[in-house]
């Protein structure tokens, strides 16, 4: 139908322009310019013959058009500024065909003008539209670029620069935001000796991303994955988990966006195998957690959601005391034979309150925050010997197992949640800090005891017989004393003294040995204090222990001796452990050139590098004020003074 509104009959073709015959043609012969309908058809062509050349950029080959993206962005760009003229043409005049001729119908001058007017100020609105909310024209998915190949690129090519990555998913702390990364330290050693750790961290990483990407450890030496009994039969690339928060505190962004995209696509917890809750809980959550809190990204709390609904099958038994492991595939779960006939384990059952209380808090479930409170009431209602803590408890029964006591293995961390529980809930949990309190008071009169050299130790306890020696896993209590010995605005000095007179028993574990790294285990008898005596505990398998006294004695007192002791420990690391694949543990500290035990382990991203990393750096990155570590040394906000902390609406209906 003609604009005009008749019907063209069959046959009928309008012509380009008129050819005119006759007496009348001479005047014709010689135009002076294209006419109204000529221009037309022109512009058609010439945008017809732009839109395929366009079209057709994007199916070049990838290495053909470098810098594409500023390609597009540009194109966009100059289409946005030229669109009004481009995608409006002058209005047509109008053709009313006739059966007997063809005659021109001249239009209203001033209805063309209204005609243009409406649709550029409709166009323009859109365009500046598009501007406020400042998109950017998507490039298309070809063919040949699929989703699953998309993933295979590097962080480099998907993202120039950290400022490219979605802020909804990585939002960078604002200035009155806690530091979560840089944190140089005004003194230029300081600096040198963090971008060494930065290094240790990059060289490590990249072995296990070449070696074993994806797999829970990495063996440096052979090159191959690892995997320990803790995790089961699963490949569920503990190593990405654990180490991540450490590559966003050290600003290694890219890294970072490679490991949280592979938990993205790959970290499933439907595994039927049996697992450690304990290390379930401090590993993987607890790193999901803190992922969480440093970055807001969604993804990290609903994988932490995910897990802790698989891991809360573990807690039905008669006491609501879970046990130590737990098939997340089936929801069945039991302890170890050899833990007391059947026993919890203190540390275990113990350790699972930041994780849980923080839990509760994102998603507004209250159901794990009540599990971890009822482990609480059952222990805080048993009877104590001599106000000491046994590390085996009956799961059924709620009674104590085997008298053994520690500061060390299987009793170690569940002191420190007592008084981490308390910094974390902003210092109002007292019921916390009570417990605490009346267990270091048990703990100072009973357990910490001085050698014939006058170094300071937390001795083991068995059936009320004193056993002197101190594991490498007590050697956080340092900085455990550190932390509690200021309650409110008063400074307990014999807590003071507690902290600095351990953090310099385990340095002297150190320091006594040929490759100044310290072992499994130390006793105290005259002539050999600090010592290992049996082969059993002379290894080091990449512990963070006395790393993270350090860090907090310094953050505490900043006697600049703990700097330099982290700095021997960063040697000693790099002499002794560093292999061109990474970094390995060693079978014996008291042998120059020891053999070495070929794992990487998890907790060296986690821990040691981290505690180390903070030792170099400014008290403003991750302060002592706004977070709190749990014991696999991730950080969570403390509520009240964090603005990280994000607590959401308690769902009451759940």
């Amino acid at each position: 139908m003609a604009a005009g509104g008749d019907v063209f009959g069959p046959g009928v073709i309008l012509p380009n322009y008129q050819r005119y015959f006759g007496a009348n043609q001479s005047q014709y012969t010689q135009r002076r310019a294209f006419r109204t309908r000529e221009k037309y058809l022109i512009i058609l062509v010439l945008m017809t013959f732009s839109l395929v050349c366009f079209g057709a950029f994007f199916y070049l080959p990838e290495d053909m058009r470098p810098n594409s993206r500023l390609v597009y962005r540009s194109v966009y760009q100059s289409m946005k500024k030229a669109g009004p003229e481009l995608l409006i043409p002058v209005m047509p005049q109008i053709h009313n065909l006739n059966t007997s001729k063809l005659s021109i119908v001249h239009h209203d001058p001033r209805a063309e003008d209204i005609y243009l007017l409406k649709d550029k100020q409709k166009l323009q609105a859109k365009i500046d539209e598009d501007d406020m909310n400042q998109k950017v024209l998507d490039k298309p998915e070809t063919m040949q670029q699929t989703r699953s190949e998309k993933s295979n690129l590097s962080t480099t090519q998907m993202y120039q620069s950290w400022n490219d990555i979605p802020k909804a998913q990585y939002s960078r702390s604002a200035d009155d935001s806690p530091k979560v990364t840089g944190g140089e330290d005004p003194d230029p050693v300081t600096r040198q000796r963090r971008e060494k750790v930065k290094e240790m961290m990059k060289h490590g990483w990249n072995n296990y991303v070449r070696y074993a990407w994806g797999k829970n450890e990495l063996r440096p030496i052979s090159k191959r994955a690892h995997s320990a009994s803790i995790f089961g039969s699963s490949m569920i690339g503990a190593t990405i988990v654990d180490g991540l928060d450490t590559l966003y505190i050290m600003g290694l962004h890219e890294e970072f966006k490679h490991g949280r995209d592979w938990i993205e696509k790959n970290l499933n917890f439907d595994i039927d195998s049996d697992m450690s809750l304990f290390e379930l809980n401090i590993r993987f959550l607890g790193s999901l957690l803190a992922n969480y809190a440093l970055t807001g990204d969604e993804m990290f709390k609903e994988k932490a959601r995910q897990l802790g609904e698989r891991m809360l099958p573990a807690f039905k038994t008669e006491t609501g005391i879970p046990h130590s492991l737990i098939n997340l595939h089936t929801g069945r779960s039991k302890n170890y034979a050899w833990a007391s006939n059947g026993c919890s384990i203190l540390s275990e059952i113990g350790t699972m309150h930041l994780e849980f209380i923080y839990l509760s808090d994102i998603t507004g479930n209250p159901i794990y925050r009540e599990k971890v409170m009822q482990i609480r009431r059952t222990l805080n209602n048993l009877d104590k010997p001599n106000g000491l803590y046994p590390n085996y408890i009956n799961p059924r029964t709620g009674t104590w197992g085997r008298h053994h006591m520690s500061l060390g293995g299987l009793g170690d961390s569940f002191y420190e949640y007592l008084l981490k529980a308390w910094i974390q809930s902003g210092k109002t949990d007292r019921e916390a800090r009570q417990m605490y309190d009346e267990a270091m008071d048990a703990i100072m009169t009973h357990m910490i005891l001085k050698s014939p050299g006058g170094l300071l130790y937390a001795s083991d306890i068995q059936y009320e017989r004193v056993e002197h020696k101190m594991g490498h896993l007590a050697c956080f209590a340092g900085g455990m004393f550190g932390l509690g010995a200021k309650n409110d605005n008063e400074v307990n000095d014999r807590h003071m003294e507690v902290a600095s007179g351990l953090t310099n028993t385990c340095h002297e574990s150190y320091i006594r040995t040929p490759t100044k790294l310290g072992p499994e285990a130390f006793h105290f008898i005259e002539g050999s204090e600090a010592k290992s005596l049996k082969n059993g505990e002379k290894y080091y398998i990449l512990r963070p222990e006395t790393f993270e006294s350090y860090f907090v004695m310094w953050r505490l007192t900043k006697d600049p001796k703990y700097r330099e002791w982290g700095w021997d420990a960063v040697q000693a690391l790099e002499k002794h452990c560093r292999v061109p694949g990474g970094y390995t543990g060693l079978h014996n500290v008291y042998q120059e050139d020891s053999p070495k035990d070929d794992v990487q382990q998890s907790y060296f991203f986690a821990e040691t590098l981290k505690y180390l990393y903070l030792l170099f750096s400014d008290d403003d990155l991750i302060s002592l004020d706004q977070w709190v570590f749990n014991s696999e040394a991730h950080a969570f906000p403390v509520r009240g003074k964090n603005t990280l902390y994000r607590s959401a609406p308690v769902d009451s209906d759940r």
